[in-house]
């Protein structure tokens, strides 16, 4: 029925809104390629922040940069050159 009415399910919904805010604060995230000058495969990922606290670990922030490090390599391309 989500398919024929072309809805986003709860889960798709809750991921679409991670990832708009993680290019709204852009201005807080930087790749890996900034962090480093070695050309590596995890280059064009967004850096997680350094913390050992579950609360910070189960937040928006940290959850949306996860979910953006999983997406294929030539959206994360295309976010990097247009963002970065």
């Amino acid at each position: 029925m989500y398919k024929e009415q072309q809805i986003l399910t709860t889960y798709g919904e809750y991921i679409y809104s991670l990832l708009m805010f993680v290019v709204k604060s852009k201005e807080i995230l930087s790749p890996n390629s900034d962090i480093h000058d070695k050309n590596t495969r995890y280059n064009l990922n967004l850096h997680f922040p350094s913390t050992n606290l579950k609360l910070v670990q189960r937040s928006v922030f940290y959850s949306g940069v996860k979910i953006f490090n999983h997406l294929p390599t030539s959206i994360k391309c295309h976010f990097i050159e247009t963002v970065f």
